[in-house]
């Protein structure tokens, strides 16, 4: 029989309730999700970790269940956020698991606190190069809030919803994730939670796309074990940015895997999950070391990478990808 879902728990951290659930045993692993989603996109790979690892999974701020206040929606913000909830937790050190802007914020969180990250996993992330789908552009445009009150009335909102769900049942690797988009819209009914996106997308994109990088912080990952996962059919993040994190962080391992959306963790539950225990059982988990730390900063980067952040081309073929022991 199949286990039943972890039960949804609430904390108040700052004055904002925060949803989150807490299931399994072991070393610890935060799940970030992404843009407009909340913690059940892990619901298909959750069980599975969770027979080794206890996993952490929280709405972010302005997400799911968690408040939507006016604040701080930025990177930093929200990797503040999860120190404090990891700390209520009385979990000291995870390996973090970020996908689309929750790779934003992995990121974040691992570089303000690298004494509690123990290792990075990137999933179809942000901050890995410019492009970003036109439909995410779109919500940094003043009109949007307006635009998706109407677009987000009952019937309007209905009958699209409906026709998405429709179309990514038909199986064209280019509508996969049409669900999941239903998902996102159909939340926008709550004008708290559209005034929320757009304030979280605006603070990593304009109208010509990304504008938060990893790109000139990339050689700190010398330091840290990364891995990134990547659906070879995204079309929100076109799958080239799985190059250039093989070329900003040369030692990230990078998996990218066919007839997957941008949302390889519920394309291939099963082999998502086995990546992510191989990963961890074949690396060590960081140390923060302030020497070595002060040695990194201190070198700088590569010249490349800092180049590369201005740049939309893939900074290195696809063919440099490496696949995780025993996948």
């Amino acid at each position: 029989m199949r286990r039943s879902s972890p039960q949804v728990q609430h904390v108040t951290i700052h004055g904002h309730r925060r949803a989150y659930v807490r299931t399994g045993s072991g070393p610890a692993l935060l799940l970030l999700h992404g843009l407009g989603c909340d913690h059940t996109t892990w619901a298909p790979v959750m069980e599975s970790l969770a027979r080794t690892h206890t996993v952490i999974a929280p709405d972010l701020l302005g997400h799911g269940e968690s408040d939507k206040p006016r604040a701080d929606y930025s990177l930093g913000g929200y990797a503040n956020g999860m120190r404090d909830l990891l700390t209520l937790l009385g979990i000291d050190r995870v390996t973090v698991v970020g996908h689309s802007f929750g790779g934003g914020v992995a990121m974040q969180f691992a570089y303000q606190f690298p004494e509690r990250a123990e290792r990075l996993v990137l999933v179809s992330s942000g901050g890995l190069g410019p492009e970003v789908s036109p439909a995410i552009r779109a919500i940094t445009t003043p009109g949007f809030h307006h635009a998706m009150s109407v677009l987000a009335a009952p019937g309007v909102r209905h009958v699209t919803t409906a026709a998405m769900r429709l179309l990514a049942a038909t199986g064209v690797n280019q509508l996969r994730d049409l669900d999941e988009v239903a998902d996102i819209y159909d939340s926008f009914k709550d004008p708290r939670t559209r005034a929320a996106i757009a304030h979280v997308v605006r603070a990593v994109v304009d109208w010509r796309g990304q504008i938060v990088t990893m790109s000139d912080r990339a050689y700190l990952t010398e330091a840290m074990p990364m891995c990134v996962v990547w659906g070879a059919d995204d079309m929100v993040l076109p799958v080239a940015h799985a190059s250039n994190a093989s070329a900003l962080a040369p030692t990230a391992r990078i998996e990218v895997l066919p007839n997957a959306g941008h949302f390889p963790h519920k394309d291939h539950p099963e082999r998502f999950a086995k990546i992510v225990r191989d990963f961890i059982r074949t690396t060590e988990p960081s140390h923060y070391d302030r020497d070595r730390w002060r040695e990194l900063i201190d070198e700088g980067a590569p010249v490349a990478p800092i180049q590369a952040q201005a740049g939309s081309a893939p900074l290195a073929p696809v063919h440099t990808v490496r696949r995780a022991a025993g996948a």
